[in-house]
C-alpha cells in the first residue's frame, strides 16, 4: 500500500485528474494538489469511497463544485477498484461518450469529449441560418465550454455603452450663449469703454458610471466574466468606479484601468479576498453609503447592482440601504442571473428588500443579455422594469 502511494504514478495520476478539473473551472493551485496527495497517505486507497472524499476535501471549496467533481471523478477514475489500480501509470482514464443531458459543456470540453462539429440543440438548429457567434450570444455563460468563454470575452470587448453627457452646475466663458456673463461684460466695459457682451455657456461631463459586483460562490462563473465586460467598459470612458463585494467590500477601479485585460483581472483577484465566500448585502452597502456614496455618486451617477440577491443576513438592514443607494444616483439598475429563469419568483427575503429601490430589473448570464442592457441605458430611466 505504502509503495503504491509513494511510486510517482499515483502523484502523477492525480495531477492528471488536477488538470481536466481546473480546465473545467475549479481553481486549483499546486498547494492543493499537494495536500490532496498527503491525503491519499493517511487512508485506505484500496477504498474507492475514502479516494473520492480525501480528494474532495481537498480538492473542492465550495458547495457548487461538488457535483462537477463527483461527474469527473466517475469519468477519471472509472476503471480505479483498488490499490494497484490507483498507483497504474495509465490506469483509471476511460474516455466513454457521457450522456448528454448529465455532464456540463466544461467539463466534456476539459476531457476532449466535445466534437469540434457538435450538433446544436433543437432550438438552435432552427435557427440554422444563424452564425456561430449569434448561437453563442444566447448561451448561458455557465453553460459555455472553455473556448466558448474565450470568445465570449473577445465579443465583449466589442459591446460599448452609451456615454450620455449630463449638465452641470457650472459654466465657462464661450463666444456665445445662454446667458450673458455681466462680470466679464462689465470688467471689459471698464478697459474699452464700449459695450461688449460676455456670454457664457453651462458646462457638461459624462455622468459617473458605478458598478457594485458580487463575487460570492452563487455568482461563481458570472462574476468572473463580467469583470471583463467591466474591463472594456472601463478602458472605453472616464469615470468609471468598480466595487467588488461578498462578506466585504473592495475597490477595485485601479485594478481595473490596467489596459491588459488578462493582468487586470489577476490584480482584481489578487486585491479581493473574499472570493466564492458568502454575501452579506446589507453590511456591504452599509459601508458603501458611509465611505463611498458622496465621493462617486454625484453628478447623475448610473449604478449597476450586480447580484443574485441572496443574502446570507437574510436582508438585514437592506431597506435602508437600499433607499439610500437609490436616493445617492440617478438611476439604479439591478442585474440579476436568477431572472434567466422563467420560473423565478423574489421568494428570498433579501430580494424581497431590494427590489422596490431599483429602476429597472434585468437578467444578466449571456451576451444577448449584455446587449440589451447597453440598449436599455440608451433609453429615458422609468421606474422599476423587467427584461422580458
Amino acid at each position: 500500500m505504502s509503495g503504491a502511494v509513494t511510486s510517482g504514478f499515483l502523484a502523477f495520476n492525480v495531477m492528471r485528474f488536477a488538470r481536466l478539473l481546473r480546465r473545467a473551472g475549479l481553481a486549483i493551485g499546486t498547494g492543493q494538489i499537494m495536500t490532496a496527495l498527503e491525503a491519499l497517505q493517511v487512508i485506505d486507497i484500496g477504498r474507492r469511497e475514502d479516494v473520492y472524499w480525501a480528494l474532495h476535501a481537498t480538492l473542492v471549496d465550495r458547495h457548487s463544485q461538488s457535483e462537477m467533481f463527483r461527474m469527473a471523478f466517475e469519468r477519471f477514475w472509472r476503471t480505479a477498484s483498488s490499490a494497484d489500480s490507483l498507483a497504474e501509470k495509465k490506469p483509471a482514464l476511460q474516455l466513454v461518450q457521457p450522456e448528454a443531458t448529465m455532464a456540463p459543456r466544461r467539463l466534456d470540453d476539459a476531457f476532449g469529449t466535445t466534437a469540434s462539429s457538435e450538433i446544436e440543440t433543437s432550438e438552435e438548429t432552427q435557427g440554422a441560418s444563424w452564425s456561430g457567434a449569434e448561437i453563442l450570444r444566447r448561451r448561458d455563460f455557465e453553460t459555455m465550454t472553455a473556448a466558448e468563454l474565450a470568445e465570449a470575452r473577445h465579443l465583449m470587448r466589442m459591446l460599448r455603452l452609451p456615454i450620455p453627457v449630463a449638465p452641470t452646475r457650472r459654466f465657462r466663458p464661450a463666444p456665445s450663449g445662454e446667458r450673458i456673463d455681466m462680470r466679464a461684460t462689465l470688467r471689459a466695459m471698464v478697459r474699452t469703454g464700449a459695450i461688449d457682451l460676455r456670454h457664457r455657456r453651462r458646462v457638461f461631463k459624462h455622468p459617473p458610471l458605478v458598478v457594485l459586483c458580487d463575487i460570492s460562490g452563487s455568482m461563481g462563473v458570472y462574476a468572473r466574466m463580467l469583470l471583463h465586460f467591466l474591463h472594456a467598459i472601463t478602458n472605453d470612458r472616464d469615470r468609471v468606479h468598480t466595487f467588488l463585494f461578498g462578506t466585504r467590500l473592495t475597490n477595485v477601479t485601479r485594478e481595473m484601468t490596467h489596459r491588459d485585460p488578462d493582468e487586470a483581472i489577476a490584480r482584481v483577484t489578487r486585491a479581493a479576498e473574499d472570493w466564492s465566500g458568502g454575501t452579506r448585502i446589507g453590511q456591504v452597502l452599509h459601508t458603501f453609503n458611509r465611505l463611498w456614496s458622496r465621493r462617486v455618486l454625484g453628478q447623475g451617477a448610473t449604478l449597476l447592482l450586480i447580484t443574485d440577491g441572496l443574502d446570507r443576513d437574510g436582508g438585514a438592514g437592506l431597506p435602508e440601504e437600499m433607499e439610500r443607494l437609490h436616493r445617492s444616483c440617478r438611476r439604479l439598475i439591478w442585474l440579476n442571473p436568477l431572472l434567466r429563469f422563467d420560473a423565478f419568483e423574489p421568494k428570498s427575503a433579501g430580494i424581497r428588500a431590494m427590489l422596490p429601490y431599483v429602476d429597472d430589473f434585468r437578467p444578466v448570464h449571456s451576451l444577448d443579455s449584455l446587449a440589451q442592457l447597453v440598449a436599455a441605458l440608451k433609453a429615458p430611466p422609468n421606474r422599476m422594469q423587467r427584461a422580458a
